[in-house]
Parts: C-alpha cells; structure tokens; sequence
C-alpha cells in the first residue's frame, strides 16, 4: 500500500549537516496523510534504534535523546515526503537511516517502536567522518 524511497545519504565531516528525504508512494484509496512517518537507523552489528518520528498532520514529534536538539524531522503532505535534516553529525551517527510508515493513530502508539511501523523504506547509508 506504501512505498517508500529514502534518499540524501552520503558521507559528511563530523560537525557536518545532511538532509535526508523519503518519498511515498501510496495505493489508490490511502493517503499519505493516513500515516505517522519514522526514521530509523541501523549501524553494523547493532539492532535498529529509533531516530524520530512525526504524526500525521505534522504538528507533534518525538526524538531519540541521542538526537535530540540536533535532528529534525518534518513533512509534506502534499508532496507525500518526510524530511529529516542532521546538525552537527557525529561518528556514532553512521549508520543506514531507513524511512517507515505507522498506520496507528495518535494516542495508540508513541511512535517508537520499530514493529509498529508496517512499511519500510530500503535505507540510506550515512557515514561520518571524524
């Protein structure tokens, strides 16, 4: 029902900023709009962490204590994209970032948890240099 293309990834300086984009491409009786967006990362030979993640209307966000202040997560509904600009990039930031799709609504979930999330993006790597 959705598809999703994450791109923007790249290597940067520590210190350095990237913007991260995630287009959706959305069955023909669904609405990009239906979904709470999430960014995640996976770092080699670590599990997937949660990175940030936005409600439907874009009015609400919740971060990552490690990427709080830094980080930044918004959305397009029109044009069926979520963004999410990296500030003052660290080494421990390295990872694949991957885009997600959460059907649940506000209030049933806090929007964290990977297994909540019913589609996924095939990733972006970020790598940053020290």
């Amino acid at each position: 029902q959705v598809q999703l293309v994450e791109s923007g990834g790249g290597l940067v300086q520590a210190g350095g900023s990237l913007r991260l984009s995630c287009v959706a491409s959305v069955a023909s009786g669904y609405t990009f709009s239906s979904y709470a967006m999430g960014w995640f990362r996976q770092a080699p030979g670590k599990e997937r962490e949660f990175v940030a993640a936005v409600t439907w209307s874009g009015d609400s966000t919740t971060y990552a204590d490690s990427v709080k202040g830094r980080f930044t997560i918004s959305r397009d509904n029109a044009k069926n994209m979520v963004y999410l600009q990296m500030n003052s990039l660290k080494p421990e930031d390295a990872a694949d970032y991957y885009c997600a799709a959460n059907s649940l609504g506000v209030g049933y979930s806090d929007y964290q948890k990977s297994h909540e999330y019913s589609y996924w993006g095939q990733g972006t790597q970020v790598t940053v240099s020290s």
